[in-house]
Parts: structure tokens; C-alpha cells; sequence
């Protein structure tokens, strides 16, 4: 199978799981009334719920994930 097979023969699971252990997506989400920033996997997965965007990429930096904004 060459590589472009192997891509074209990804799952929409396969690609849910692309970069879940190296990436995390920073999302504007409302708690309470309140807009505040949540930090998701790569699989939509919440991982945590910030205060600010600031507090939320130096969380995703610290635990070794690469954060990606979400508009």
C-alpha cells in the first residue's frame, strides 16, 4: 500500500486521533453566563476550563501539547 493509499484509507476516527497526544485546541466556551476559555484534545475532548486564552496555551505548553486556536 503506498502512502497515499494509506491516507485515503483513514478513518474518520483515524483522523479524531491524529496529533491527540501532541495537540490541544483552545475554544472560547460560556460557564455559568460567563465567557471563559476551555482547552480540548485533539479528539474534542475537554480537558480543562481556563479564566483567559493566556492561562489556557501556557496549560496546554506545560503539559507538552502544542495549542491551536479555535475562531
Amino acid at each position: 500500500m503506498t502512502e497515499v493509499e494509506r491516507i485515503r484509507a483513514l478513518t474518520p476516527q483515524d483522523l479524531l486521533m491524529l496529533g491527540i497526544k501532541d495537540m490541544a485546541y483552545v475554544k472560547d466556551v460560556e460557564v455559568d453566563g460567563e465567557t471563559a476559555v476551555a482547552l480540548f484534545a485533539a479528539n474534542g475532548q475537554q480537558i480543562a476550563v481556563m479564566e483567559d486564552r493566556q492561562a489556557a496555551v501556557a496549560a496546554a505548553w506545560q503539559n507538552g501539547l502544542a495549542p491551536m486556536t479555535l475562531h
